[in-house]
């Protein structure tokens, strides 16, 4: 009884959720509708616009950050300094997190509005995914917008097949892309990661962000120009071998990953849960005098 009549006061978590994300579509789709009169140059000076002004609030913490990083080269040898030179750099990168995540909050209205107009001016243009003819028919809903803020904020959007996940995505990846420092989507196999960046990439695209996929088949060399697109799709087996054999790198420059900034996790309960269970395992060279000493 208790719980039923708390319930009707306060609803249920599903019907909190939306009333919290409703303004916020509301916001989106008030900047959609004045976008309808710009022409394609001038949304995609929007984009340009909002890298000026994401460059613009952080440049200071990121001059700091590379002033720090010179500093670190003189002391090289002083374990005092350059640990706390260290500390320094952790410390101001997190600033730089979390002044990102504030800025990309405040710019996601009209950010997803600016990738929703440009779904609607793609809307009967053809184009090549994996080998076949297909045209583009797909503007996001409300729902699917709520989706996309869900994901943004790092929580997990449940939405059945054919509900448009895929398209949901595209969202957060393009909000989150605009810092330049990448955004990675995480699926379940090389066939989608490579369908999907073919697919979903004519939206990015448009704005001139570069978008890559990482497939098994890939060298080393192809793989570090996948990993510095502005988003990148790929398998979760292939992203953490990548991880692995980065780690293992005796030269820098033989790694292909830059830094984890922001990813989405497709069908998360299979890679997170079910894959979760087959772990990673590679590798290294084994020293021919300690396998001679086994011996």
């Amino acid at each position: 009884m208790l719980k039923s009549v708390l319930k009707a006061i306060f609803g249920d978590k599903h019907s909190r959720t939306y009333k919290e994300l409703l303004p916020i579509v509301q916001e989106i789709n008030e900047h959609f509708e004045q976008l309808a009169s710009l022409s394609d140059f001038e949304l995609k000076e929007k984009v340009k616009g909002f890298k000026d002004h994401l460059n613009k609030e952080t440049e200071e913490i990121r001059n700091k950050i590379e002033e720090i990083r010179l500093q670190l080269t003189s002391v090289e040898g002083e374990v005092a300094n350059a640990t706390e030179l260290h500390d320094e750099i952790e410390q101001l990168e997190q600033e730089l997190d979390d002044k990102y995540e504030d800025l990309l909050d405040e710019m996601l209205p009209e950010a997803f509005a600016v990738a929703k107009d440009t779904c609607r001016r793609l809307v009967g243009h053809s184009y090549t995914v994996m080998g076949q003819k297909v045209t583009w028919d797909m503007v996001p809903y409300d729902v699917q917008l709520m989706g996309g803020i869900v994901l943004h904020q790092g929580k997990i959007a449940e939405m059945a097949t054919g509900e448009g996940k895929t398209l949901v995505a595209t969202l957060p990846l393009f909000l989150n892309c605009l810092t330049g420092r990448g955004a990675h989507l995480v699926t379940v196999n090389d066939y989608l990661a490579q369908r999907d960046s073919e697919w979903m990439g004519e939206i990015f695209k448009f704005h001139d962000l570069t978008v890559g996929a990482i497939l098994g088949t890939m060298n080393p060399d192809k793989r570090r120009i996948s990993y510095g697109c502005d988003i990148t799709y790929g398998t979760n087996n292939e992203f953490g071998f990548d991880y692995l054999r980065d780690n293992m790198a005796i030269d820098p420059e033989h790694q292909v990953q830059r830094k984890h900034i922001y990813a989405i996790v497709d069908e998360v309960d299979s890679v997170l849960i079910d894959e979760a269970r087959t772990p990673l395992i590679i590798s290294g060279p084994v020293d021919t005098d300690n396998q001679n000493l086994m011996k």
